[in-house]
């Protein structure tokens, strides 16, 4: 299975940082943020990797390389300006092939276990869903009893942004920006989406205040 990383985003939130640097590159715990996706997709038996970017890409492609610093193979989707979540992975698709792949938000940071997903999908699409952080009071999708993701129930949960994906959710799409969530919830409205709930650790690092609560974590995690 191919795994790609979503990184094409401006990171408007998380500047200063990223007025000179894209947001992948970020440092969180010494390294950056996209670095511990590598590692840990590494580490679990992923060899082949595709990266999309936008804002300064040139820079990411030139601190990660072509992936064998980790044993990956890295291949890169250049995208003039972002896509968004969904025509970002649709363009990507020459380079992901025909067999479900595994899609992460470059933007988060997690210990999940990323081999599990390996064997997940049923449908169109696996997600795998988190208990709503303090940022956000409403989740996104309700995971019911059978393990299918709906798009409206009770107790919603967040969207981790980690999923297993086929590409036959994206059969009727064309080129262009466009959010992956429409097409999700079209999927729902048929039971083609199944779901999972994480309760390990997991962030989005979406903004300064987050990155900074996400090293004091950390930092006190390695001294316990």
């Amino acid at each position: 299975m191919k795994a790609m990383i979503l990184a094409a985003g401006l990171g408007k939130r998380l500047r200063p940082l990223t007025l000179e640097k894209p947001k992948p590159l970020v440092p969180v715990n010494g390294k950056p943020l996209i670095v511990h996706h590598l590692e840990k997709l590494a580490g679990s038996g992923f060899t082949d990797i595709v990266i999309n970017h936008a804002w300064l890409g040139e820079k990411l492609v030139a601190a990660l390389g072509n992936g064998s610093h980790w044993g990956l193979n890295i291949d890169y989707s250049a995208e003039p300006e972002p896509l968004e979540t969904g025509g970002g992975v649709f363009k990507a698709l020459p380079l992901l092939g025909d067999d479900p792949f595994l899609l992460v938000n470059g933007d988060v940071y997690t210990d999940y276990a990323f081999h599990s997903l390996s064997g997940s999908l049923r449908g169109l699409a696996h997600l795998v869903l988190v208990d709503n952080p303090d940022f956000k009071e409403v989740g996104d999708f309700a995971l019911d009893s059978l393990g299918r993701v709906q798009a409206d129930g009770q107790n919603k949960l967040t969207f981790s942004g980690m999923s297993v994906l086929s590409p036959e959710l994206f059969a009727h799409c064309k080129s262009g920006a466009f959010r992956l969530a429409p097409l999700l919830i079209d999927a729902m409205a048929s039971g083609k989406v199944t779901g999972e709930h994480y309760c390990g650790l997991w962030t989005d690092v979406g903004t300064v205040e987050r990155l900074q609560s996400l090293e004091k974590h950390l930092n006190q995690s390695r001294v316990k």
